[in-house]
């Protein structure tokens, strides 16, 4: 016989947890010590392990309890049920973690403004999805709509997604910034190469885009997420601003022999 403190050493399961186990029928004890402690058999033993194994699976403590009572248990049916269980649990899971990293980049991008990003975020989730996808398509053709599905996603957790994330938050934290200043500069200077590397000769598209992002319904309408017209129209001085400098220097460049 094994006293329950060696039990609790051995498997790693607290004294607490067993005498739990005890209480609601799950894994009685086969015998107590004088002063009352528990005792567990070799056969207790193997029960605890398969109580593990199935808690390990996702079962109930309830669930487990009636399928080792029940000699006719349907396990085939049972494990199929469980699987479904799991299954949609895991997609819940991740629809979770989706929702917590589009509120982490949020935050970001509203330079750990929490309270400004919820309030967008939860403008976004009470959109209909059905329409977002029909404006979509209404909207644009079907290379547009395969170039949609390269926009950095503010649930995205690849890289790329991060860094535009990254790059809109500067934007924002240097608003105050004259837009010719060398910092905002740099950061135009990145998303541009940004953008290049993921939309070269996209012109169009890309300029299509920007119109739509300037206006409040329509990208209210398309889902995207919301970027005061302050914000959009200092990015667009800086972007003015950028390009002028790059054609000067190119066009000084070309005079020199």
């Amino acid at each position: 016989m094994i006293h329950i403190k060696e039990v609790a050493k051995q498997t790693n399961i607290t004294v607490r947890t067993l005498r739990y186990y005890d209480q609601i029928g799950l894994l009685t004890a086969t015998s107590k010590t004088e002063g009352g402690h528990r005792l567990y058999s070799d056969e207790d033993m193997k029960k605890l392990q398969q109580i593990q194994f199935l808690k390990g699976m996702g079962y109930r403590l309830q669930d487990i309890k009636d399928m080792l009572l029940d000699t006719k248990w349907n396990w085939p049916i049972s494990l199929k049920s469980q699987l479904v269980y799991i299954i949609e649990e895991q997609e819940r899971l991740r629809s979770i973690e989706l929702s917590l990293r589009e509120l982490i980049n949020s935050i970001a991008v509203e330079g750990g403004d929490d309270h400004l990003a919820v309030q967008k975020l939860i403008q976004l989730s009470n959109q209909n999805k059905t329409r977002l996808q029909t404006f979509r398509e209404n909207m644009f053709n079907d290379k547009e709509l395969e170039l949609w599905t390269r926009l950095p996603k503010m649930r995205g957790e690849d890289p790329d997604s991060l860094e535009w994330i990254a790059l809109l938050g500067q934007i924002k934290r240097h608003m105050r910034d004259d837009p010719a200043s060398l910092r905002v500069q740099n950061i135009i200077r990145r998303m541009l190469e940004k953008q290049m590397d993921e939309f070269e000769g996209e012109d169009e598209f890309i300029n299509k885009l920007w119109d739509i992002r300037k206006s409040p319904s329509q990208s209210e309408k398309l889902g995207l997420y919301p970027i005061e017209k302050e914000v959009l129209d200092f990015m667009e001085r800086a972007y003015e601003i950028y390009i002028t400098s790059v054609h000067q220097s190119s066009t000084q460049q070309g005079g020199i022999s």
